[in-house]
């Protein structure tokens, strides 16, 4: 039996086709999912995953740590990216 092992990886926000993802904030959407209030009363972003930029386009960077803390949520990116046809790279 093969164990499955999660790795950080990267969405970026262009297409395997080469167009730009749209909407321009999916990056933030995405982060903001992944989001919750703290201590403070304020929204920060998981430390799992973080918009950010590469390659000149917004992207996700995905810590393979949020699949031990919340596989569901991983394998969500995961498909988000599949399913939008985004490029993917490792991190």
């Amino acid at each position: 039996m093969t164990r499955f092992q999660a790795e950080n990886f990267i969405i970026i926000g262009v297409t395997l086709g080469g167009q730009p993802f749209r909407p321009s904030d999916w990056a933030e959407r995405i982060c903001g999912v992944m989001s919750a209030f703290g201590a403070e009363r304020r929204m920060a972003y998981s430390p799992h995953v973080q918009p950010g930029t590469h390659e000149g386009y917004k992207s996700v960077f995905v810590n393979a740590d949020l699949y031990a803390a919340e596989p569901m949520a991983y394998t969500f990116l995961v498909n988000f990216a599949k399913d939008n046809q985004l490029k993917v790279a490792p991190w």
